[in-house]
C-alpha cells in the first residue's frame, strides 16, 4: 500500500506507480525504453545537463514564469485567485519545459530526429521549436479533426520546419495520433526519439515528463510563499494526460494544499474510467463493457484523451488528489470571464480548471480561500473556435 509520503517520487523498478504504469510495448521497443531510462537517469544526475537545461529554460524559454494575482476576479468570486502563468512561456504553454529537456536528452543519445503526437498543437509547436533550435528533423502526428480546429498551430509547426501528418484513422484525434507516432518510432528507433508530450506512455516516459514539468510546481510554491506567506489552500490544474497537473502537483504534494485536477466532462477517465492497458501503460480509461476504448469528447483538443497518466490514477486512488470535471458551456463562460475581468485570454484547457473554481467558489471552495490555478497555455489558438461557438 502506497503511503502519502511516497507519492510523486521515483516509480518502481518496473515503472509502476502503485498498480499503474509499467511498460507494455512490442519486444522491439523494450531496448529503446531501457536505453531511454538509463540515459535519463544518467543525465538527471549530471550537473552539466541540469545546468544547460536550466540555462535554456531561462534564456530561451523565459523562466521563471510569474504568478499573477487576479484582483477583480477574486473580488467577484470571493476567493483569492492566483495564476501560474505558463501561458507566458515561449511557444505559449508549459509544453516547452518537457520538450527542451527531451531534445537535450535525444542529442545526448545521438538521435537526430524527433517524432511527436499533438492534440491542441501546443506540444507539436514546442517540439518543432526545439527541433529547429537543435537542428533536428521533426515529424508531428495530429488527428485530422484537430488539424481542422487548430489550423494556426499547424501552420506554426510547418513554419518551424516540421512535417505535420494528419491522422485519418479512428476518431481522428489525440488517441489516434499517439498510435501513429508509436508506429513510426518502432520503424525508426535507431535514429529517432519519440518526444511524448504528457505523463503517459510506457515507462520511463511518465516519470521523465513529470520530472521535466516539476519546475512549474517548484517555482509556484516559492512564489506563493512570497505572495501569501504560506502555501495556497487549493491547487488546481486541468488534466488530459496530465503533464501540467503532474508538474504542478509535484511541487505541492507534501504540503497541506488540496490538489484538484479538472478533466473535460466528455473525457473524465478518473470519474468514469476503469483500469486497462493502452499506449504502453496501465491506467484508467473510458471503456465499454467489452473493454473497447470509448471516444472522449471535449471542446478542447488537448483534453479529448480517453485516459489519464498512471501517476494521476495513483494519486486519485490514494486520495491525495481529487479529479473533477467541467463541461463545454462552463469552459466557454470561464474563458470569457477571465478575458473580461483580467485581460488574460486562456487556452481552453486551463479554462476547465477556472470553470470548476467559478462553479465551486463559496461552495466546496470556502470564501476567502487562496486558490492557485496553473494557466497552462494562452488562448490565441482557440479564439477562432470560441468565436464560431458563440455565433
Amino acid at each position: 500500500m502506497t503511503t502519502l509520503g511516497e507519492l510523486m517520487r521515483e516509480p518502481s523498478a518496473s515503472g509502476r506507480f502503485g498498480e499503474y504504469g509499467g511498460r507494455f510495448v512490442p519486444e522491439s521497443l523494450v531496448p529503446a525504453c531501457e536505453e531511454l531510462d538509463r540515459a535519463f537517469r544518467s543525465a538527471w544526475s549530471d550537473p552539466s545537463f541540469r545546468s544547460e537545461l536550466d540555462h535554456l529554460l531561462r534564456s530561451y524559454g523565459g523562466r521563471p514564469t510569474p504568478v499573477t494575482e487576479c484582483r477583480r476576479l477574486s473580488e467577484r468570486l470571493g476567493v483569492r485567485l492566483l495564476l501560474k502563468r505558463e501561458d507566458l512561456n515561449h511557444t505559449g504553454s508549459h509544453k516547452l519545459n518537457n520538450v527542451i529537456g527531451q531534445a537535450l536528452l535525444a542529442r545526448r543519445m545521438g538521435k537526430r530526429r524527433l517524432v511527436a503526437e499533438t492534440g491542441a498543437g501546443q506540444h507539436g509547436v514546442a517540439t518543432a521549436t526545439a527541433a529547429a533550435l537543435f537542428g533536428m528533423e521533426c515529424d508531428v502526428y495530429m488527428g485530422a479533426v484537430d488539424v481542422e480546429r487548430q489550423e494556426l498551430n499547424v501552420f506554426r509547426m510547418e513554419l518551424l520546419g516540421a512535417s505535420v501528418h494528419p491522422v485519418q484513422s479512428g476518431s481522428r484525434t489525440l488517441k489516434d495520433a499517439i498510435n501513429e507516432a508509436l508506429r513510426n518510432w518502432v520503424a525508426t528507433v535507431e535514429t529517432t526519439h519519440y518526444c511524448i508530450g504528457s505523463v503517459m506512455g510506457p515507462h520511463p516516459y511518465p516519470y521523465i515528463v513529470r520530472e521535466l514539468q516539476r519546475v512549474v510546481g517548484d517555482e509556484a510554491r516559492r512564489q506563493c510563499r512570497e505572495i501569501l506567506k504560506s502555501d495556497p489552500d487549493i491547487v488546481v490544474a486541468c488534466v488530459g494526460g496530465g503533464s501540467n497537473a503532474a508538474g504542478t502537483f509535484a511541487g505541492f504534494v507534501d504540503s497541506g494544499a488540496r490538489l484538484v485536477g479538472v478533466e473535460a466532462a466528455g473525457g473524465a477517465a478518473v470519474q468514469h474510467g476503469v483500469p486497462g492497458i493502452v499506449h504502453g501503460m496501465r491506467s484508467k480509461f473510458l471503456q465499454d463493457e467489452d473493454g473497447q476504448i470509448l471516444e472522449a469528447e471535449s471542446i478542447s483538443a488537448g483534453l479529448d484523451y480517453p485516459g489519464i497518466g498512471p501517476e494521476h490514477a495513483q494519486l486519485a486512488d490514494a486520495g491525495r488528489a481529487e479529479y473533477m470535471e467541467a463541461n463545454d458551456d462552463e469552459v466557454l463562460a470561464a474563458f470569457r470571464l477571465l478575458a473580461e475581468t483580467e485581460g488574460i485570454i486562456p487556452a481552453l484547457e486551463p479554462a476547465h480548471g477556472l470553470a470548476w473554481i467559478v462553479r465551486e467558489a463559496g461552495k466546496s471552495i470556502p470564501k476567502g480561500s487562496a486558490v492557485l490555478l496553473t494557466l497552462s497555455g494562452r488562448g490565441d489558438k482557440d479564439v477562432a473556435l470560441v468565436r464560431e461557438r458563440s455565433r
